[in-house]
């Protein structure tokens, strides 16, 4: 579980305690089900990029992959469990580095409930966080659900009819005010807004943002913004931000940004692609949401040539920013839990395979979290992994082919 940074602050003593709740909830998991278990036969997608391993075997001991191989190639004693995948596909769970969740303990753990059954594993709550619910169920680490990790409060300019969930700055002072009241919350990331939405309010300009991100460099947390704009990208890049959470899409790109991004080749960028206005078949969601909401979202799924359109700009963007070598993650914005799949199958469609995409949704988003045990099915790694009845390699769509999504070494209940 996370526990606090060595150049953090040691939290209060509710934090203490919801650790040991976390650890007793954890005895209590281990206790449920086998404590090794051999998992054979599977096609296994590792999510780093290589070829899958046929005929695999990974062995799971608690919440951890102990080894992986191929069937056959290591004896074990006999009373390690045996789970026969043959002719299934194993991938590692989706990492989703930009979510917006809630922060009632309630609906929150709901949320990641539903996010581990569309086989989401971590989840990053990206701003909107003004209540400390979403740190302490990170620390339970509840059984059945997906990690959650919060960047707390974000910060952007006032934007009155829209959400006061952030703070609403004006200066360069009120905004390094804000940065240090998360650092003491322990964030995971700061997050900025720099959006006029379209002409309706004043955008943070780049003396304001430049100071966010120099105080939050103090104190070594990572700052990710909201974009819509290239101009804005750009000052973004020269002020030494981290990480976009979401791309381009006022237009397509220019040598320029792609050359400040080669003088920063540590920012990570997360597509977010726009939905691509085209008529889909939302079948594959029965079971998953109720008949009446599975209606609704099929009436919606029709062909939107203005929202082709936005898509068309976001698309070329995202490939030209992966031919030029920049770092992509994976996010999808909102709280919709299924989400996952359809950017997935969007970023397949603006041209990249689904063995970048899986990557990209695995083991970058791991790295842009600095999850050093997700991301990947490789030893040491959480065990967090989602069985498929199809190859995804062939047809990304087959990522919503789910058998069963195991969480920390145990089944999620679908």
């Amino acid at each position: 579980m996370k526990m606090c940074s060595s150049f953090r602050m040691e939290r209060s003593i509710s934090c203490i305690l919801v650790v040991v709740t976390g650890l007793f909830l954890q005895t209590v998991q281990a206790q449920a089900v086998a404590t090794s278990t051999l998992y054979e036969g599977a096609r296994l997608i590792t999510g780093d990029g290589s070829a899958p391993i046929e005929d695999s075997a990974f062995l799971v001991e608690f919440d951890r992959i102990t080894w992986v191989g191929h069937r056959g190639e290591v004896s074990y004693p006999a009373d390690v469990a045996h789970v026969d995948l043959t002719g299934k596909t194993v991938m590692p769970a989706i990492i989703d580095t930009h979510k917006h969740l809630a922060g009632e303990r309630a609906e929150l753990i709901g949320q990641l409930s539903s996010l581990a059954y569309f086989g989401v594993g971590v989840a990053m709550s990206l701003g909107q966080d003004v209540t400390d619910v979403p740190f302490e169920v990170h620390e339970e680490m509840i059984p059945g659900t997906a990690r959650v990790y919060s960047a707390g409060r974000g910060i952007t300019m006032p934007e009155p009819g829209r959400s006061e969930a952030p703070y609403w700055i004006k200066t360069a002072e009120e905004g390094r005010t804000a940065v240090r009241e998360q650092v003491e919350r322990q964030v995971d990331f700061i997050k900025i807004w720099v959006d006029d939405r379209d002409g309706k309010y004043q955008k943070m300009p780049p003396e304001i943002y430049s100071e966010i991100i120099d105080e939050a460099h103090k104190s070594r947390i990572r700052v990710t913004a909201h974009i819509f704009r290239l101009e804005d990208a750009k000052g973004l890049l020269r002020a030494g931000v981290d990480a976009f959470a979401h791309g381009i899409r006022d237009k397509d790109i220019d040598d320029e940004v792609l050359d400040l991004f080669k003088t920063h080749p540590g920012v990570v960028v997360v597509p977010n692609l726009a939905d691509r206005g085209v008529a889909s078949d939302m079948s594959w969601l029965k079971g998953g949401v109720s008949d009446d909401e599975l209606a609704k979202i099929q009436a919606a799924a029709v062909d939107d040539p203005k929202a082709q359109q936005i898509y068309a700009i976001q698309a070329r963007n995202l490939m030209r920013m992966y031919k030029a070598g920049i770092k992509l993650a994976f996010g999808t914005d909102g709280s919709i839990p299924w989400a996952a799949h359809m950017e997935m199958e969007d970023m397949v469609a603006a041209g990249l395979s689904p063995s970048d995409v899986i990557t990209i949704a695995t083991k970058n988003s791991a790295e842009l979290m600095e999850l050093s045990d997700s991301g990947m099915i490789a030893k040491n790694k959480m065990a967090d992994f989602i069985v498929l009845d199809a190859n995804p390699l062939k047809n990304i769509t087959n990522t919503r082919k789910i058998i069963a999504v195991y969480i920390r070494g145990v089944k999620v209940k679908r």
